[in-house]
């Protein structure tokens, strides 16, 4: 795609350009914000030392720079943005704008951001209210493998502003490369960002790979001492000829991190025998079904018998609403969603009116679809919503990059639940998207399954809520099932993985994982070793076939996880009250007031087949 590279002079924003380039991104201009009346701003967002130089990168790059003034301040400083009249983030919208205006091709932006959530929420609203997509392939990189891939690159940065422990003005004006072995002693000693991620320092660039035939070259330099622990330079500076040289793309980062890799290298070949298995369908229009907790509310099986999808669509949004109200709650307050269509194809007409409903929320819901074609109507929804929810968090990243796939549909990665015991958070479905394009991914079935459960992995540790609950791991073959199965044993080994076929999955994929995490909270005078979130007997489960029973927050809550091929054990769960999930093939199907998931066969990690999976999640009163 087309983009602007947004750009501060420092190292990590032109870096950033290096790596779209790098991806086949074409560069059609250059952005910048600059302060005013004065070199150094307490600006949240922006790097504003060196701003007096930041013309020359236009010649550097022979494209078209765009500037706009910083006249907002830092008004808005949650971590979410939302519109605020005054805020420098409005003159980013205005600079962006522009430059729309002149390049109407343009489809992206390329941001330098590492690790800071509150830059990169920002640059995302401006560009959703723009059409745009961010760009930000450094996006929770490990700094210290980072600066050293900077330092090899090429890249010449220069430190022009120190305000960290064991940095002085004696440092500025060195290299990255040369500056590199301090930081590394700074970061041990003091844990000092590598790349300067909390402030520590701030950089100019005067040369990259990328450059074509004009670098800059220092010719004059002033040390500032803005106060007692912070300095800058101010520098004059000169473009130079350089000798051109042919582009080299730097290295996208392996797919598959070390521990994936080694886990889609142990999976067994696809089990063909159990392949294409004829299941009989039937459709099931499960009663809707409420249950209300001390903590949330779960709603289940909401469907409509409306003519069109979209008549479809808004009337079953309609059920839900009535429900909400009832119970004084909103759509802002939902943890997740699992929403079945009968057919993909819908998926993208749906999803239009579905997103309005949310349009305005900042941390929408998270979300599984499935497609259950010959088990459901056209639609049907279920929803886990959260009482008590403030303060709401979670993560809803929008930017392409190497981490994992963006959110292009009005869902969040996790959202949390946090009581005063434990943490939850749901988890939405991850299927095996290339992250850097957004591309499926085309490797082997276990390289596939390996990667989808990658950005599972990656999305539970973001949210720093760690360890695994309950997963459902949704694939289009039974043959698979061997695949994911070893994929969960190396990974995790316990038996709360429910294995599901289903006639399809967004985008085509072959495998999507998605469930809930949680993490205790131990208190001052908590012993951390006890039995918390540690697999639990409970005698009354014994009966079925598998069972595994987690427990959180010292009991506040059981997450159970049963499997059997009875039907009057799947009957006795009705004696427990609290959540329950009954996963079955419709011909197998039990009224017994449950959220229903229709599938196609259900299995443990283990491969053994079953008729039932049962969830439950009871809490303590």
């Amino acid at each position: 795609m087309k983009f602007i590279g947004l750009i501060s002079g420092g190292k990590d924003s032109f870096f950033n350009i290096y790596h779209c380039l790098s991806q086949g991104h074409e560069l059609v201009a250059l952005g910048n914000l600059y302060p005013e009346e004065s070199d150094e701003i307490d600006s949240f967002m922006f790097q504003t030392v060196g701003h007096d130089i930041i013309e020359y990168y236009s010649q550097c790059l022979d494209v078209p720079l765009y500037r706009q003034p910083i006249r907002g301040k830092s008004a808005n400083q949650n971590l979410e943005y939302l519109i605020t009249e005054n805020d420098e983030i409005e003159d980013l919208h205005k600079l962006l704008g522009k430059i729309q205006e002149a390049h109407p091709d343009m489809q992206g932006v390329s941001c330098g951001a590492i690790l800071s959530h509150y830059q990169r929420t920002r640059v995302e609203n401006v560009c959703d209210r723009l059409g745009l997509t961010s760009l930000t392939y450094l996006w929770q990189r490990n700094q210290h493998d980072l600066m050293l891939e900077m330092c090899a690159s090429g890249l010449d940065a220069r430190i022009i502003k120190v305000a960290a422990i064991g940095l002085t003005a004696l440092h500025l004006g060195k290299s990255i490369a040369q500056l590199f072995p301090t930081l590394v002693k700074l970061n041990q000693l003091y844990e000092v960002h590598v790349c300067g991620e909390g402030g520590e320092f701030e950089t100019i660039v005067l040369d990259c790979p990328f450059f074509r035939t004009k670098r800059l070259e220092i010719v004059d330099q002033e040390v500032v001492e803005h106060s007692s622990d912070v300095s800058y330079l101010k520098i004059k500076v000169e473009l130079v000829d350089k000798e051109e040289t042919k582009f080299e793309p730097v290295e996208s980062l392996p797919l598959l991190e070390d521990e994936f890799e080694e886990i889609a290298e142990s999976c067994p070949e696809p089990d063909v025998s159990l392949a294409g298995l004829i299941i009989d369908h039937k459709v099931v229009t499960p009663e809707v079904n409420v249950v209300s907790t001390p903590t949330t509310v779960y709603i289940s099986n909401l469907t409509s018998s409306k003519m069109t999808l979209e008549e479809q669509t808004v009337d079953i949004f309609t059920q839900l609403n009535d429900i909400l109200t009832q119970h004084k709650l909103t759509f802002n307050d939902i943890q997740h969603v699992t929403l079945l269509l009968s057919d993909m194809n819908s998926f993208v007409d749906i999803n239009k009116v579905y997103g309005t409903y949310f349009q305005d929320i900042y941390l929408p819901p998270s979300r599984i679809c499935i497609e259950s074609k010959g088990n459901i109507q056209s639609i049907q929804l279920s929803c886990i919503v959260l009482k008590h929810i403030q303060p709401k968090s979670g993560i809803h990243i929008r930017s392409r990059s190497y981490w994992g796939p963006q959110n292009i549909g009005p869902y969040s990665q996790s959202i949390v639940n946090a009581q005063e015991s434990y943490k939850t958070a749901s988890l939405s479905g991850q299927i095996h998207l290339v992250p850097a394009t957004m591309e499926l991914s085309t490797l082997s079935l276990a390289q596939d399954s390996a990667l989808a459960l990658q950005h599972l992995v990656r999305v539970k540790n973001l949210v720093n809520v760690k360890e695994f609950a309950l997963i459902v791991c949704f694939i289009t073959d039974d043959s698979y099932v061997p695949v994911v199965g070893s994929c969960w044993q190396d990974l995790v080994g316990k038996n709360n993985l429910v294995i599901v076929t289903v006639s399809g999955l967004p985008r085509g994929a072959r495998v999507e994982w998605g469930g809930l995490s949680y993490e205790d909270i131990v208190g001052m005078y908590d012993d951390s070793d006890d039995e918390e979130g540690e697999e639990t007997s409970l005698g009354c489960f014994d009966e079925y076939e598998e069972s595994y029973v987690c427990k959180i927050g010292k009991g506040s809550l059981n997450v159970i996880t049963l499997f059997t091929s009875k039907p009057e054990l799947v009957k006795q769960i009705t004696s427990f009250g609290g959540y329950r999930q009954l996963i079955c093939n419709p011909s197998d199907f039990i009224d017994i007031q449950a959220d229903y998931l229709p599938v196609n066969t259900v299995y443990n990690f283990k491969s053994n087949a079953y008729k039932y999976a049962i969830i439950m999640r009871l809490e303590s009163k």
